[in-house]
């Protein structure tokens, strides 16, 4: 754990494989086009501003497209254009905008389209052959050479695939680039938390369930001063307060981008991780009387539009397994409506102390469910950048079956032939109390996996901090103890361990 006085200035953290990748294409010295997706707030704009700084770029027409009609989405270019510093006559229509935007290219500029998907809209359609035209222009073999380039970037993956990808788009095979942002790695939210604030494992879960690897989320905490309080104080500056900044990030979700759709669903997905298709169905069906169709159809979307929803089969099974989960694939999303939904909603009934007590309350279950993908990641990490002693070879993931065995962690280095399976709990008291229990669904397990009868089975019990004792007695029941210490150890910062 670092020591000295956190830093007041935020910085730019992480990304250095994607900052050498947008390196090299701005320094080729001619015309690119490059597509760069992430899900909403991942820090698409940030990471391409960044990029053009340090290839010290000057000529950067930044344009957030906005949801409007075609009136709305021309006037709005105009204004960021001006901001951006463009002279001469600028457009009036759509596809006078995709000809700025040519001729701005040409001339070695590098132009910015952020949330491009909106083009996907019908009356904002025509812009993309607009632009087809132009970037057929710079890429013709008689063309005049430049240095310009076109970069478009979007959060929603299947509306940009649309526009880029499929074969009947008008920019299909036009781009040169591609590039797609996940979250930052377990590893660096560490560092921004130790640099900022104060780390241990504790700690740790906390704020990676509440704000997982998304960067602007915890620049959010750093600016109310968050990473470095208490557990109470912390959800207060950020979700409680009058200037409280996640607290309008949570309400936009469903507001804004889901539109108060497939309410429902994600709130008990939120609270029941891990619900299967009939689970969803009876609940869809008591609170809103909806039918199964009505299900598939917001599941559909949530998968494959949004990428909110993930299903999930038990480990050491075929993808086409009946025995699917399903889970939100959001952490913030997760923690908002399971958590803090509900307490905020009530700001200015009853008193903030007492909402805060309550949502710390609730947030401890969903730390519960956290636990198990923040290890899940620390191990594919850990494997990636050849860490540790046990290199994973498929998915890290839990196992279940039908008459209730559940294995909360199983991965496999089938290089070695061995299996490494075990209990991820938030307590260690309950983690150690149920061992005993545990090695019968350990067991259950492997009788019903009899090709894993000749690799080696390795025991693990897992918590977010293990004191010696603690550790000990894990050892006893034939377990081998880690805790976030132990998994973040040889990745960058090391939290204190448990005294």
């Amino acid at each position: 754990m670092m020591n000295e006085t956190p830093p007041r200035t935020w910085s730019f953290y992480g990304r250095q494989a994607e900052l050498a990748a947008l390196g090299s294409i701005l320094s080729r010295g001619r015309f690119f086009f490059l597509r760069v997706t992430g899900r909403r707030r991942i820090g698409k704009t940030t990471l391409v501003l960044q990029a053009l700084r340090v290839a010290r770029r000057d000529k950067i027409a930044y344009i957030q497209v906005s949801d409007a009609d075609p009136a709305g989405v021309v006037a709005g270019a105009r204004e960021h254009l001006r901001l951006s510093g463009v002279d001469g006559a600028l457009p009036s229509d759509l596809q006078g905008l995709a000809a700025t935007v040519g001729r701005l290219v040409q001339s070695g500029w590098i132009v910015v389209l952020d949330e491009y998907q909106v083009f996907a809209r019908r009356p904002l359609y025509p812009f993309n052959s607009a632009m087809q035209y132009e970037v057929d222009r710079l890429r013709a073999p008689d063309a005049p050479g430049t240095v310009g380039g076109l970069i478009l970037l979007g959060s929603i993956q299947t509306e940009m695939d649309a526009l880029l990808s499929g074969y009947r788009a008008p920019l299909f095979g036009r781009v040169t680039d591609v590039l797609r942002l996940d979250h930052l790695a377990p590893s660096e939210t560490a560092y921004v938390l130790a640099r900022h604030g104060r780390l241990d494992g504790a700690r740790f879960l906390f704020f990676w369930t509440l704000l997982q690897g998304v960067p602007k989320y915890w620049r959010d905490a750093y600016e109310v001063d968050a990473l470095g309080a208490s557990r109470t104080m912390a959800l207060e500056r950020m979700f409680f307060s009058g200037t409280a900044p996640l607290s309008a990030e949570g309400s936009s979700w469903l507001l804004e981008e889901l539109r108060g759709r497939y309410d429902p669903l994600l709130r008990y997905l939120a609270r029941c991780p891990g619900s299967s298709r009939a689970d969803l169905n009876a609940h869809v069906l008591s609170v809103a009387g909806h039918t199964d169709p009505q299900v598939g159809a917001w599941l559909s979307a949530l998968e494959e539009r949004f990428g909110l929803v993930k299903r999930r089969n038990p480990a050491l099974t075929p993808p086409n397994a009946r025995a699917g989960r399903y889970y939100i694939d959001d952490g913030f999303l997760t923690a908002w409506l399971g958590a803090l939904s509900d307490p905020v909603a009530f700001i200015g009934v009853r008193e903030v102390s007492s909402l805060v007590t309550e949502a710390d309350k609730r947030l401890a279950t969903v730390e519960g469910f956290s636990l198990e993908r923040l290890v899940a990641e620390l191990y594919h990490e850990r494997s990636v950048r050849g860490v540790g002693d046990f290199p994973v070879s498929d998915r890290v993931q839990g196992w279940w079956d039908r008459v209730g065995a559940e294995v909360d962690f199983v991965a496999q280095d089938a290089a070695s032939r061995r299996l490494r399976v075990g209990s991820c709990k938030r307590s260690p008291e309950k983690l150690i109390g149920d061992l005993s229990r545990f090695d019968g669904h350990i067991q259950q397990m492997m009788k019903r996996h009899t090709e894993l009868a000749d690799w080696s089975i390795e025991k693990v019990a897992i918590a977010p901090q293990l004191d010696d004792e603690q550790r000990l007695a894990i050892q006893r029941a034939g377990y081998l103890p880690q805790d976030l210490t132990d998994l973040l150890h040889g990745l960058g910062e090391t939290p204190n361990r448990a005294s």
